[in-house]
Formats: C-alpha cells, structure tokens, sequence
C-alpha cells in the first residue's frame, strides 16, 4: 500500500511538474480560467472605451529593447499592443509567436506618431519604415497586471 501512494504522488508530482514548466507567469500570478478568444474580447468591446478581461492570444512582436510591450494577433489580422501595468515587470524578448493569457484593462485608444514611431524603433523597424507613420492611430489597447506565457 505504502509504495502505491508514493507512487500515485510521484506520477502527481511530475505531472504538476512538468504542466508548470509549460508555462510561466510575468507580473500578478494569474491563471487561465475565464480566458476568452481576442475574437470575443474584440466582440465585447464593441460600443465600449474600455473593460476589464482576461485574454488569450498569439504573440506577434516583442519590444527588443526590454520586453516591455508585445503586440497580439487580432481576428482580422491587425494588433493589440499590450503594455505591461506601472512598467513593473516585462516579457522574454523572444516569445513571438508563442500564445499566452493576459489579465488587465482593454480600451480604445489613440496611439500618436511619436508613440507609433517609439514602438517601431523598439520593435527594430527600418528608418525608412518609421519615417512612413505620419498619422495618429484609433486602435485597441491592453495594459496588463498579468501574464501567462505558454
């Protein structure tokens, strides 16, 4: 009996083990429960400036700077920056394309030239590319106390 418990908690163990190295938290622990798709956050939003969500998503681009921002692939192939909230922690710089859940506030919001250029810089655009942004841009924003990277 004594070596079946100690085996049912070693299999308990590894598997614990191995699902927490699948995935890592950056700022507020968080888990996934309750994550909706960015189709659905993008359906919710609509008629709203802001609300609070948990998202799951597909990292496009990290800034290379410090991995404080990463922009998420929307259903209709555009972004959602994610900004990190009070600059408090940031994510590894090579996650594109990996999925991950963030926890925090979606709103809409105006991003200037200045800001889009900064972030083109960031993510290591071309001059030429940077000198292309001439235009403020209306577009949906995530600032996040939580993320999960898996």
């Amino acid at each position: 009996m004594k070596k079946y418990l100690f085996s049912l908690f070693l299999i308990a163990g590894i598997y614990t083990s191995e699902n927490a190295l699948a995935q890592k938290n950056y700022g507020a622990q968080i888990d996934d429960k309750g994550a909706i798709s960015m189709q659905e956050l993008e359906k919710q939003m609509e008629g709203k400036k802001e609300m609070d969500a948990k998202v799951e998503g597909k990292v496009l681009e990290v800034c290379q700077a410090k991995g404080c921002w990463m922009t998420l692939e929307k259903s209709d192939g555009t972004t959602m920056r994610v900004t990190f909230k009070d600059y408090g922690f940031f994510v590894p710089k090579n996650i594109s394309g990996k999925t991950v859940v963030v926890n925090g506030t979606a709103s809409v919001t105006t991003t200037t030239v200045a800001e889009q250029q900064h972030y083109a810089e960031d993510g290591g655009k071309s001059k030429e590319e940077i000198a292309k942004i001439t235009a403020p841009k209306k577009e949906m924003s995530f600032e996040a106390d939580g993320v999960i990277v898996r």
